[in-house]
């Protein structure tokens, strides 16, 4: 009975490895597909040493997470400008270690720019850690207005979202944004897929963060895979600007929730929801 057991479960793990093998030759990304409003513009950037041209930066109007305004600008900056970045972690309600990471990038006049790696969303899809390892979905990296990403977060889906100063040097920052645009320009020309395990935002972020940094992160740890807990990574690599010691008091030092919806009308919201 056992042999059998143990023979079907082989012929079924081999079935399996022979449709992964035939989905990665056949299945190709692409960028022509019928997207989701949401994401149906690709943002890019024109990088002339420090001048800088970002188009297609999406600044929506909502009023729930399924009805609202589109809005999208371009954003001409000066890489002299650019002073700050703040690491974003979103843990998702209802599943425990699941979560949303970005950074956003702050300027001297006060305005931020957020990047957002995400799965890049057909009409009608949802997100499934299933389907993200079976090449269903692909990559795209948002670039979007802080007011968009941050009140979709904590205004409207009501997940409690973290927004940590990253305690580091104006190149170091300077650099990271200008990787994290060459990677949005390439991904508009060579598309990938989203992996659940390999390409995500969390995985992406540590990519990013490694080519800048000699204590690196190691990307497939639990708390990059799990990525509810990513801020124990940094602030274990004192990468947080904080002089709280554990993980709770950062926490209740950068929840933002309170903040973003008392202040979602101001014009001054990305200062608002940084004051102490």
């Amino acid at each position: 009975m056992l042999k059998r057991i143990l023979k079907i479960s082989g012929l079924i793990l081999g079935v399996f490895i022979v449709a992964y093998c035939l989905l990665i030759v056949f299945v190709r990304p692409s960028n022509d597909r019928s997207w989701a409003l949401d994401q149906a513009v690709l943002a890019y950037a024109d990088i002339n040493g420090k001048e800088i041209n970002i188009h297609n930066v999406r600044n929506f109007t909502y009023t729930t997470t399924s009805d609202y305004t589109p809005g999208y600008y371009d954003k001409k900056i000066n890489l002299d400008d650019l002073v700050s970045v703040d690491f974003v972690v979103e843990p998702f309600s209802g599943y425990v270690g699941a979560a949303h990471t970005f950074l956003t990038f702050g300027f001297k006049d006060y305005s931020h720019v957020a990047i957002s790696v995400e799965i890049h969303k057909e009409k009608g899809e949802s997100f499934s850690a299933v389907k993200g390892l079976l090449r269903q979905y692909e990559l795209t990296y948002v670039i979007a207005d802080e007011k968009d990403v941050i009140k979709l977060r904590t205004n409207y889906r009501h997940d409690q979202v973290f927004l940590y100063p990253i305690k580091t040097t104006q190149e170091k920052i300077q650099n990271l944004f200008v990787d994290m645009l060459n990677r949005a320009n390439k991904l508009k020309t060579y598309p990938e897929f989203y992996n659940t395990l390999t390409n995500t935002c969390t995985t992406n972020i540590v990519r990013h963060i490694n080519k800048l940094t000699e204590n690196k992160v190691f990307p497939y740890s639990l708390d990059v895979l799990f990525p509810a807990n990513s801020d124990e990574i940094a602030l274990s690599h004192k990468l947080i600007d904080s002089d709280k010691t554990t993980i709770e008091e950062v926490r209740r030092e950068f929840n933002i929730n309170t903040k973003a919806e008392q202040f979602a009308d101001s014009p001054d919201f990305s200062v608002k929801i940084r004051e102490k």
